[in-house]
């Protein structure tokens, strides 16, 4: 039986008001996608304004409802119902549309504009973050109230996402889509705006799956809300949309899917239905014309009434009520569950709890050494029990990339378990399948959704598959962390294709990305240790398959390994100033050490510098910098298995690179290495040729200066 929506004429003329802001504000800046906007204008504002639970008061309600506009490009679906609604945006901002210093950019922006919860650009990411959002909704539910049943506890809510054409052609949201189903996500609901229309006009020229199928496919409850009644006429049946958002929130065990048929840019005269309404102001022409069949005055631009601005801005009275009488339970809830309470508490405030690193593993020096994987995995067991807020998993790799921590179960429905992996609803492991494009995704959702701590992991080689997502975590500042094991021509016998080369190099150029490879095992110790203390910056740990050798620390003049938290550092020193400064990351560290012993024996001091993180680096003070590489000291060389573009600015214009500029080949690790002069003598040889240079070569080494490229937090 479905429930009557109350829907009056002033919600109508709302709803008729937003799609004369969409025109009005495209048509002044002379760019940017109206036609999405004005046809989703009932839809959008049913969930703002009758829908979702929300305060525009306050955008950070712990218990709100999440919303996420996948196809960000239609920023004004989302904008014009926060200006109506009260969370901030005021006409002026909508009038701003797109401009330098706006509120409103031209994709929805987190931390930019109050009520997005998200960054949404690169279509399909929306989808996949909503799903994460819906995944931590979950484990939240578990770490707070495991006892209630889950849509019964007092933190949880749902997740709505808007998505286009465009998104469900995108393969991130088929990825992620299938995560959902298989992980039967009550919880979330996706709109699909079923417009066939694309940039390109229509989309049957490359689009014509049945998509509903597809999702039943997946696991989704699945409906359909047809506003062009087959093509015969088009009514916008909102109490027929309001059932179907009902309906999706009964179907507790399926993530659902609502295919809304609409025709773009309606009610244009000339311009509806055309993809020249997607991405282009409709004209002045088509406005006033627009306009005049929704009984606007043509000869005003953003006309909003006052009684409209007055209805609409109810929904933060409503809102403020909602978390009042919500507050209340809250403080009960708190009066008898300390730990909960404690819990969330340091999680709201990023802490970390007092201890949580004692009796985190520790290695004895040893040749035959430990893999920097080995020693990642170590530390998830050792850190887990303390650490709740730590979760994650491999997309299909987990025993590759050593992130399942000892005893731990997986997230994921009972039924769903396995000989290998046992678990329950609220579970720590995640399992993404091979399908790294979505996990990327999904971990940013997680992050975003909450403070809890993800973590995903693949083959350096395949962060290829998670790059857009990599960039928008970095975007946003959200502390996500990718364990990439695997991290050279190290891998041997699997052969070039999965063997990075310019990976480290094209990762490093990412703003706001911290790319570390630790050279040994108490250096991932170390490393994990900073990761985990910042809460601003997504991580990427890069770690071998083969053994390294652990290095004494404290003794034979070796520094502690906690030194590489400074992200590079002074491994090994001479007696006296020394006269190359040989610099290595991970795996090549150890070659650096090798060929200090041999310039040693010739007679030429030579410094060892591990340097895991260059963003790190980067960060220390120049004081800092200049003591581990003295600008005096022109003779220096970088060893790394991987490209050398970024390492001429460490070097400097005397300095050598020892490298691999081509790909790598399938056959033993110690072959390839050898073959390639990935090696001690290419050190040797290389520190040589620098000394001569910095004899005879002008300008001058000093390690320039970094360039802070990450924009800073702001109050939102």
């Amino acid at each position: 039986m479905s429930t009557q929506l109350e829907w009056t004429d002033l919600d109508r003329k709302a709803v008729d008001t937003v799609r004369v802001l969409a025109m009005d504000a495209v048509q002044k800046v002379g760019n940017g996608h109206p036609g999405t906007a004005m046809s989703l204008a009932p839809a959008a504002y049913l969930l703002y304004n009758k829908v979702m639970k929300h305060n525009p008061a306050d955008p950070h309600w712990i218990a709100r409802d999440r919303f996420v506009l996948s196809c960000g490009h239609s920023s004004l679906t989302q904008y014009i119902q926060l200006y109506l609604t009260g969370f901030g945006l005021e006409l002026a901002d909508i009038e701003a549309l797109r401009t330098w210093g706006s509120k409103t950019p031209g994709h929805p922006e987190f931390r930019h504009t109050a009520g997005v919860e998200v960054t949404t650009g690169p279509l399909g990411q929306g989808v996949g973050n909503a799903v994460g959002m819906a995944m931590a909704a979950r484990r939240r539910h578990g770490l707070l109230e495991p006892d209630v049943p889950i849509g019964e506890g007092l933190f949880d809510h749902h997740v709505y996402a808007i998505a286009s054409d465009g998104d469900m052609q995108e393969g991130v949201t088929s990825e992620a889509s299938s995560i959902a189903g298989t992980q039967q996500l009550g919880n979330l609901t996706v709109i699909w705006d079923d417009n066939h229309i694309s940039i390109e006009d229509n989309t049957s020229v490359a689009f014509n799956e049945d998509v509903l199928r597809r999702y039943e496919g997946y696991g989704w409850h699945v409906q359909l809300v047809d506003w062009t009644h087959g093509g015969e006429n088009y009514e916008e049946d909102v109490q027929g949309l309001y059932d179907a958002l009902e309906a999706a929130k009964q179907a507790q065990d399926k993530p659902s899917l609502i295919a809304l048929r609409t025709i773009i840019a309606w009610p244009a005269p000339d311009k509806q239905n055309t993809g020249a309404s997607h991405g282009s102001a409709l004209g002045v022409d088509e406005v006033a014309a627009t306009k005049k069949v929704l009984g606007f005055d043509p000869d005003k631009t953003f006309a909003v009434a006052p009684e409209v601005i007055a209805h609409t801005r109810e929904t933060r009275t409503r809102g403020e009520k909602l978390q009042a009488e919500w507050d209340e339970r809250y403080d009960a809830w708190r009066a008898t569950h300390a730990e909960g309470a404690a819990l969330i508490d340091r999680l709201q405030a990023r802490g970390l709890p007092d201890g949580w690193d004692d009796g985190l593993p520790t290695y004895e020096p040893d040749e035959k050494g430990v893999a920097t994987r080995v020693a990642s995995g170590a530390f998830l067991t050792a850190a887990a029990p303390k650490l709740p807020e730590l979760w994650g998993g491999s997309a299909d790799l987990a025993g590759s990339n050593n992130t399942t921590p000892k005893g731990e179960p997986s997230f994921l429905p009972p039924e769903h378990a396995s000989k290998m992996f046992s678990g329950d609803w609220y579970g720590r492991v995640l399992h993404f399948g091979i399908r790294e494009h979505g996990m990327g995704a999904i971990l940013n959702g997680i992050a975003l959704h909450s403070p809890t701590r993800p973590y995903g992991g693949t083959f350096l080689v395949f962060s290829d598959y998670m790059r857009p997502s990599v960039r928008l975590a970095a975007l946003m500042q959200i502390p996500v962390t990718y364990v990439w094991t695997h991290d050279s021509i190290g891998l041997g016998e699997d052969g070039p294709t999965h063997q990075p080369v310019e990976h480290l190099a094209a990762l490093r150029a990412i703003p706001g990305l911290d790319v570390i490879r630790p050279a040994d095992a108490n250096e991932t110790i170390a490393v994990w240790k900073k990761v985990l203390e910042s809460t601003t910056h997504p991580a990427a740990l890069a770690l071998s398959r083969q053994n390294l050798p652990v290095f004494p620390r404290g003794t034979d003049g070796y520094a502690p390994a906690e030194d590489a938290a400074k992200g590079g550092y002074v491994l090994l020193d001479t007696d006296r100033d020394p006269d190359v400064v040989l610099i290595g990351t991970g795996s090549e560290v150890q070659l650096a050490v090798a060929a200090r012993e041999q310039l040693a024996a010739e007679g030429i001091q030579a410094r060892v510098v591990s340097m895991p993180c260059r963003e790190w680096f980067d960060g220390q003070t120049e004081a800092y910098r200049d003591s581990v590489v003295p600008p005096h000291v022109r003779a220096r060389v970088s060893v790394e298995a991987g490209i050398a573009q970024g390492w001429r600015d460490v070097v400097g214009d005397a300095g050598r690179t020892v490298s691999l500029e081509h790909y790598g080949a399938s056959a033993a690790y110690q072959t390839l290495y050898d073959q390639f002069g990935i090696t001690a003598d290419a050190v040797v040889s290389a520190a040589k040729e620098s000394i001569a240079a910095a004899g005879h070569t002008g300008g001058v080494g000093v390690f320039a200066k970094p360039v802070d490229t990450v924009l800073p937090q702001t109050d939102h």
